[in-house]
């Protein structure tokens, strides 16, 4: 390999922001098709680990390991509805420690393993479609 090319790879790759050095960043509207239904891009990875970029919505309550992921920032909880109801730009993350927020309106990704289909939270009552389990998440 040339020395230049080495050299300009590897600024490249050290200065570059975390975003873009994960290849497999998943978007939100990835997940889904037009009618709502689960994509196969979201079937196939069902059960495996993936990073999800978004912004963190205000907790529903201090000192939890749940928070909402949203597509764009929003500056109060999207909402706890029905499975009806249930957007394809917001994903209830589940963290594997207690959450620190971070402000609304500051890009984060989270990782963790995705898990589709109906689920109501026993402590909280939130619906959702669409979830990381064992999550961890960093400013973006």
């Amino acid at each position: 390999m040339d020395r230049r090319l080495f050299l300009s790879a590897a600024a490249c790759t050290l200065f570059a922001p975390r975003a873009a050095l994960a290849g497999d960043e998943i978007r939100l509207r990835d997940l889904y098709n037009k009618d709502q239904s689960f994509s196969d891009l979201a079937l196939g990875l069902d059960g495996q680990s993936i990073d999800v970029s978004g912004f963190m919505a205000p907790p529903l309550k201090a000192e939890t390991q749940f928070f909402v992921l949203t597509k764009r920032p929003l500056a109060t909880c999207p909402f706890c509805e029905t499975e009806a109801e249930w957007p394809d730009d917001i994903v209830a993350i589940y963290a594997r420690r207690t959450i620190t927020p971070i402000p609304f309106n500051v890009p984060i990704i989270a990782t963790g393993t995705l898990a589709l289909g109906t689920y109501t939270d026993p402590d909280l009552g939130f619906v959702s479609r669409v979830r990381l389990t064992d999550a961890r998440f960093a400013r973006a």
